[in-house]
């Protein structure tokens, strides 16, 4: 299968106090076309996850086991080799676009110099792709906007503006990591609205992190929950938040308002959208 697969990924962080095991081995995959939820508490590793993934795991931190890339295995990877896959097959969203995007660079500089790194193109082609990309996630107004500084978009406007720059070189694979979390209900939904859309049209990869539960029915295919570095239990949405084996996952449902009847469907997310700020 193409897209991403994790195979007994274990990460540690080593430092004065010894070693500490973050991820205790690690198995997933995420096919094309497909939205894999990650779910879990703050400190089960899902984070740590998508960071090992990209690279970006803290100083002091050892991987081990396998990331494939299709039949590329990202962990033997040299530092300089992994920087050219991310952009082109590989790209990241963080949870807050206001720490991520450059507030002193505007957002075609943003765009453009991503695109003119990764691709080799020269500035008008990439000035006319950003433009694309800014309109195909709903955000329109020509080169005006591509002029604006973050801080002079909404919050949604600018996790739109991370979700484009992700995309701006046709990865294969995102992550997604808790990118609706600082977001209102509305706009929350506008934005996991355009990431459905976005995955079923050009047939992306995404892992897609979040402790929302609520969220996760809304957007996911399948959904792994992770508990102390170990995915517990993973399987098809349905399954898994309707029909639940696993005692921590049961847990983590009925935490939610309502228990299991506080999920959101994806007629729910539609109507949401549509009612908001998209």
């Amino acid at each position: 299968m193409n897209g991403l697969r994790l195979a007994g990924l274990k990460l540690d962080i080593v430092g004065e106090s010894g070693v500490k095991p973050i991820l205790r081995g690690v198995d997933l995959q995420v096919g094309p076309g497909v939205v894999q939820g990650l779910a879990g508490e703050s400190g089960s590793g899902k984070t740590m996850t998508g960071l090992a993934v990209m690279g970006l795991q803290p100083p002091g931190a050892v991987r081990r086991g396998h990331i494939w890339l299709d039949d590329t295995d990202l962990v033997r990877l040299t530092p300089r080799q992994l920087n050219q896959l991310r952009g082109p097959r590989l790209a990241m969203v963080f949870q807050d676009p206001s720490t991520s995007l450059h507030p002193q660079l505007t957002v075609g500089v943003q765009l453009t110099d991503h695109m003119r790194h990764h691709l080799r193109i020269n500035r008008a082609e990439a000035r006319d792709r950003a433009l694309a990309g800014l309109n195909r996630v709903g955000i329109s107004g020509g080169a005006e906007v591509l002029a604006r500084y973050p801080h002079e978009f909404s919050g949604g406007q600018r996790q739109r503006v991370a979700i484009a720059i992700a995309l701006a070189c046709q990865p294969q694979v995102v992550i997604m990591d808790e990118p609706t979390t600082a977001l209102d209900v509305t706009v929350q939904a506008g934005v996991l609205a355009l990431v459905r859309d976005l995955v079923d049209a050009d047939g992306l990869a995404v892992l897609f992190i979040t402790h929302d539960l609520g969220v996760m029915s809304a957007i996911a295919d399948n959904v792994a929950v992770m508990k102390d570095g170990v995915v517990v239990e993973d399987g098809p949405r349905q399954q898994v938040l309707v029909e639940p084996q696993h005692s921590y996952t049961k847990e983590l449902l009925a935490a939610l308002p309502g228990g299991a009847n506080g999920l959101t469907s994806r007629d729910d997310l539609a109507r949401l959208a549509d009612g908001g700020t998209r």
